[in-house]
């Protein structure tokens, strides 16, 4: 089989090809074709997994190009991870929001927005050629907004793009370990958005052992969200979060703690610091890339870490892996025909009552050599279903304003979002992203206060 992985510079990618390495079922990934705009990134990537590859019978070949059609071509797989705007592109999401007051983040609240809004005009294009390339490949999207992202790439491809996120499967081995069962033997009771989820059951040998772990104090500290929220307020909610509702649970907090450095301006520092490394020494690629990446994985999320003393991300988290875990096992599934079932992003259908139909959610699917099934979920209660509904109107507003043009729905979608508190700060919003990141401004022209031109 042939992956093409786009996004193919960027920092995560040797995590996707060392799990290549260890793959040894038929029929198995023979050629990887590494994408990017940046010829030196791509470079630098490549050094990394030629160090990783070395000792390995058969290694999955790899290519490297800038020609979007090349590595698309007689693809099987596509794994969608690009990044519009770069880092650079980032530290605008969050940089005008803060300065607005607002929660400055990538993939939640206003910069979420930002992201996706100069993020799906290009995903579209993607789409547009993968269908006219490979149009038997599927795409499994990494790229955030994931739900956003994965929505809008359906109105090319239906169900063959599918939205991954590791955030879910991680809160639920958190939460198996800390009851000291086997997380593959244990089913969840997950439903939500991308990064807007909880984890309302736990279900082992036939009982919900979830309840258990809840009111176990000694055994809800061995669960980082837990000790993130506090064991007071899961028990309240009567769930687990997934860690990103931090940002709306205590936002205030959450400001306050980004204020100073966000994470996008020191992972600018830190990648920065990678790539020029393996500019001069690309003997030692892979030292430092592991150096990095340690650095990176440990800094995750301290922003919600510190302010509540949850402490240092446990060791087992770091080692268990993440997006490439789950991309290799859906691409495996459905490659192989073997049966599984995986939290993913995908249409909900009737699955999620309360939703759109064409909404993309976050829930346990069934996967098979036929593809992705979503599963039915218990309806949401109220302080869940109306936060879900609110920020669903917001991802649709924004798809439709990107695929427009329209300023008046880009307005929209920053003004209807529950972290942001006025139409006139929306309008700032829109105004302050434009002038910080070329790829929105050439998306959305036009006045924020009219509305710009306007298609749909």
């Amino acid at each position: 089989m042939r992956l093409a992985v786009l996004g193919g510079g960027g920092f995560r990618v040797p995590l996707v090809y060392g799990a290549l390495l260890r793959e040894t079922a038929k029929p198995r990934v023979e050629q990887v074709v590494l994408y990017d705009v940046s010829q030196d990134r791509l470079e630098a990537i490549r050094h990394v997994l030629g160090q990783l590859a070395a000792g390995h019978d058969d290694p999955p070949e790899v290519l490297t190009t800038t020609d979007l059609d090349t590595a698309l071509r007689d693809s099987s797989f596509v794994f969608s991870a690009i990044r519009v705007g770069g880092l650079a592109g980032r530290t605008a999401d969050e940089r005008v929001a803060l300065d607005l007051g607002l929660l400055g983040q990538e993939t939640t609240g206003p910069g979420g927005i930002s992201y996706g809004l100069r993020t799906i005009p290009v995903a579209l294009h993607v789409a547009e050629r993968v269908a006219a390339l490979a149009p038997q490949a599927w795409v499994i999207n990494f790229t955030n907004p994931a739900g956003m992202i994965t929505e809008a790439m359906r109105h090319v491809l239906g169900d063959r793009v599918i939205g991954i996120c590791d955030s879910p499967i991680g809160l639920i081995r958190r939460a198996a370990v800390a009851l000291g069962l086997d997380p593959a033997r244990v089913s969840p009771d997950y439903v939500g958005l991308n990064h807007l989820g909880w984890l309302r059951g736990l279900t082992y040998q036939g009982r919900d052992v979830l309840p258990g772990l809840l009111a176990d104090d000694a055994a809800l500290r061995q669960v980082e969200e837990a000790r993130i929220f506090g064991g007071d307020w899961v028990r309240t909610l009567g769930a687990l979060p997934n860690e990103y509702l931090y940002y709306y649970y205590f936002t205030r907090e959450s400001v306050a703690a980004i204020s100073g450095q966000t994470r996008g301006e020191s992972l600018v520092r830190q990648q920065d610091d990678f790539y020029a490394a393996v500019r001069a020494r690309p003997e030692e690629a892979l030292a430092e890339w592991v150096r990095a990446r340690r650095l990176r994985d440990e800094s995750y999320m301290a922003e919600a870490r510190e302010p509540t003393a949850a402490g240092a991300r446990d060791a087992a988290d770091l080692e268990a892996g993440g997006y490439e875990g789950i991309a290799l096992a859906l691409m495996a599934a459905i490659a192989r025909g073997e049966p599984t079932s995986m939290i993913l992003n995908v249409r909900n259908g009737a699955a999620v009552p309360g939703l759109p139909a064409d909404a993309v959610v976050e829930i346990p699917c069934a996967v098979d050599g036929a593809g992705v099934r979503p599963l039915a979920t218990r309806p949401l209660p109220g302080r869940f279903l109306g936060l879900v509904q609110q920020v669903k109107a917001v991802e649709q507003a924004a798809i439709e304003a990107a695929r427009s043009g329209s300023a008046r729905l880009a307005v929209e979608a920053f003004a209807l979002h529950p972290l942001v508190d006025s139409v006139a700060t929306a309008r700032k919003l829109l105004d302050g992203y434009r002038a910080r990141i070329p790829e929105l401004a050439a998306a959305i022209p036009g006045s924020s206060d009219t509305g710009g031109r306007t298609t749909i």
